[in-house]
């Protein structure tokens, strides 16, 4: 590591002034929570005594300890809450509730994903939590926002991908609708929640207001759409079901090869000249049915079925080695283990090794990579209410207080 590396090692993160009190559970939320605790916030988890944030329990596989046996620390959980402190408060009880309005007004920010309206009677609502912090950035997640026909229903993400228009463009054009294989709205809803945070913060530093942010899974569901939804609002003609295949460029999907398959990635039509000549099919390229992109989507069943049977006469490794020398995108498709035993997977230190409680843990790295700010893997996945103690004492309860507060069960840990 040279000099400057180490240095930047030994930064706070770019977010280390910030404080977040985090009252979301799943994925959505905790997914926005633990980017900005990757950035070096400060991350207050409150979870329910005894029992935490659902996705403790959704398993296994579980966290094994050192003998191999299972802990109570499950994948699911463990992949959303690295870098966050749980702290254990029954919010339905007055005393609960007092504690985390009295949090609140330490926090630049606060999270939740309750149902809409559900936080009110706790008195953890926005007007609530303004009031004790008038320039909170308050962010509630729900499936289908605030307002509207739809906002008291509860929204999940499979659900989402189904109503958001996703799983109509998901799989083989004569099978079934397909949900992706990771809860992509919840995901995308935690990226879009950690951007609107940030830059709901960098308005409250100029100007002194925070503000509130209605975020649905809905909605973020169907602007991900992204092309294929201009594709209709533009071109009127509603997108279906592709399979591998890409609706505005061709070739670009999965082609059977001698034994497996391989991607073909053709973005221009430089590149598909490149691709005709290491396949040995050169007068495809001349053909003015196929010389443009335009032309090879409107021709494209009659240029696939021309391809299929030459890229079926090589192996998946011949094709990548003469396409990738060629300057032509390809590619394998790779199984999760072979995702994380990749050399440039490894490189570039997307699987992080962890010290946990309950044993040593791996886990995905953060993509992000600062020049001088590098994310610092120091605080895993904490066990519930870990945090419980440390944080009461930080904003002045006391010794006695909490013990008396962990005998009425309003707090745990």
């Amino acid at each position: 590591m040279s000099g400057d590396e180490a240095e930047a090692h030994t930064k706070p993160g770019p977010l280390a002034h910030l404080r977040v009190l985090d009252l979301s559970r799943v994925l959505a939320g905790p997914w926005a929570s633990q980017l900005l605790a990757d950035l070096g916030a400060t991350v207050f988890k409150i979870e329910k005594p005894g029992d935490g944030d659902d996705t403790r329990r959704w398993g296994p596989p579980f966290l094994k300890d050192a003998s191999a046996a299972d802990t109570n620390e499950s994948a699911y959980y463990l992949c959303a809450n690295r870098g966050k402190r749980s702290v254990a408060i029954d919010i339905a009880t007055p005393e609960g509730s007092a504690l985390v309005r009295r949090l609140a007004a330490t926090c630049d920010v606060f999270l939740e994903n309750f149902k809409v309206g559900g936080l009110a009677k706790y008195g953890l609502d926005y007007p609530a939590i303004r009031a004790v912090k008038p320039d909170v950035v308050y962010c509630s997640i729900t499936g289908f926002g605030q307002t509207g026909p739809y906002a008291p229903r509860a929204g999940y993400d499979f659900m989402i991908q189904g109503m958001g228009g996703l799983m109509s463009l998901t799989g083989d054009p004569g099978g079934e609708p397909m949900k992706v294989g990771v809860a992509f709205a919840d995901i995308f809803t935690g990226m879009y929640a950690s951007v609107g945070i940030l830059a709901a913060l960098a308005h409250r530093d100029r100007t002194g207001e925070g503000q509130y942010i209605d975020l649905a899974l809905l909605d973020v569901q169907a602007a991900v759409l992204a092309n294929q939804a201009t594709n209709w609002l533009v071109g009127g003609v509603v997108p279906k079901r592709l399979g591998n295949a890409h609706p505005n460029i061709v070739p670009y999907q999965v082609f059977e090869t001698r034994d497996g398959h391989v991607i073909v990635a053709v973005g221009n039509d430089a590149q598909f000249a490149r691709f005709c000549a290491a396949a040995g099919c050169e007068a495809l390229a001349g053909d003015a049915k196929f010389a443009t992109n335009a032309a090879r989507v409107c021709h494209r069943e009659e240029l696939v079925a021309l391809l299929k049977p030459i890229l079926a006469g090589r192996d998946s490794a011949d094709w990548i080695g003469a396409l990738d020398a060629a300057g032509v995108p390809c590619g394998p498709i790779n199984d999760v283990a072979q995702v994380f035993a990749n050399e440039q997977i490894r490189h570039r230190g997307m699987a992080v090794r962890m010290e946990h409680p309950a044993g040593s843990v791996d886990l995905v790295g953060n993509p992000l990579q600062f020049s001088g700010t590098p994310v610092a893997y120091e605080r895993a996945p904490p066990l519930l209410g870990a945090d419980t103690n440390q944080t009461l004492l930080d904003i002045g309860v006391d010794a006695d207080a909490i013990a008396a507060l962990r005998e009425s069960g309003t707090i745990g840990g």
